[in-house]
């Protein structure tokens, strides 16, 4: 036979008409479209195998189910003009009283309420679990380069006292330059590993109080739990000045100011935390402002001392 009769012959069967009306409304999958026209999967799946392979509908899986639809802007020119005459003729048809194409679109209706209500159910039965849930089917990832998306393009970033680099993919993302400081060569070899595939990310050994990073270049600075291990704070504030851009901001994570004097014997701790004023006398200093100082809730899981987050801007030059 031609290819028009093959496509005529496609469209004579009933049921084929019918799950191209609905699939035409609606993605569905197998078994729901079998409570659609109230038969069996395996005979929906046996013309759907007829729909797929002369190009009227479309596939998409998702885990093991497999989703489709008819969406008549892809169909090819030869089809799109035949589905036109006999959807229009079933429209007609389906005007009139208990008409099945009606009931179709009917049952339709009631299937994609229980979708809403089977998702609802999901979710009330994963409760709690939901985070470990999507940490299996996506990892932790993607949240820190989700937060690396809200940063503004084209930046020069700097993580100051970067360790083994954790931060410096989420600060790459959208990064013109980002730059990996810190004073051990082992912390910056697992940095290395951990960047090898971001070129805009270059490792620096050097010290906070004395940076190898040229003035004014950087937009952004990120230090993250290094600060209490510095002496001399106000003489990093003061590097922390000379390398940021006009506009440029330091963005600081700390430990709030505690008690735990054995931090300086066993960690080898040189401040025990940070208060907001002593950080602002601090910052001063060295040249910058404290503009904002939050502390997190704290973590149920952790041992450690609350911490913060503040940032800050150089101070503005005397006029």
């Amino acid at each position: 036979m031609s290819p028009l009769f093959d496509r005529l012959v496609v469209l004579s069967e009933p049921i084929r008409v019918r799950l191209l009306r609905v699939l035409s409304r609606e993605e569905l999958a197998v078994g729901e479209l079998a409570r659609v026209l109230q038969t069996s999967q395996p005979t929906v799946s046996r013309h759907l195998k007829l729909l797929d392979g002369g190009g009227w509908v479309l596939r998409r899986r998702v885990g093991t189910a497999t989703y489709y639809r008819l969406v008549e802007e892809e169909l090819p020119a030869e089809l799109s003009t035949l589905w036109a005459v006999v959807s229009a003729a079933v429209e007609a048809e389906a005007e009139a009283p208990a008409s099945l194409y009606t009931e179709d679109l009917r049952r339709l209706d009631g299937v994609l309420a229980n979708r809403t209500a089977d998702s609802e159910e999901l979710f009330r039965r994963l409760g709690g679990r939901w985070d470990q849930v999507r940490r299996e089917l996506f990892g932790e990832g993607f949240l820190a380069h989700l937060l690396g998306a809200l940063l503004p393009p084209e930046q020069v970033r700097a993580d100051l006292g970067c360790g083994t680099g954790a931060l410096l993919p989420a600060l790459a993302h959208g990064a013109a330059q980002v730059i990996g400081l810190d004073r051990e060569q082992a912390m910056l070899d697992v940095a290395a590993e951990r960047t090898a595939e971001l070129p805009q990310v270059s490792l620096r050994r050097g010290l906070l109080d004395a940076m190898p990073i040229e003035a004014a270049t950087v937009h952004l600075a990120v230090c993250a739990l290094v600060l209490h291990h510095v002496r001399e704070v106000a003489p990093v504030f003061a590097e922390v000045a000379r390398i940021l851009r006009p506009g440029g901001r330091l963005v600081l994570l700390d430990m709030v100011e505690h008690d735990r004097e054995d931090y300086q014997s066993t960690m080898g701790h040189q401040h025990l935390g940070f208060s907001e004023a002593g950080l602002r006398a601090l910052a001063a200093a060295g040249g910058l402002r404290l503009q904002s100082w939050t502390v997190l809730p704290p973590d149920p899981a952790a041992q450690g001392p609350g911490l913060f987050v503040a940032s800050l801007q150089p101070l503005a030059p005397p006029a």
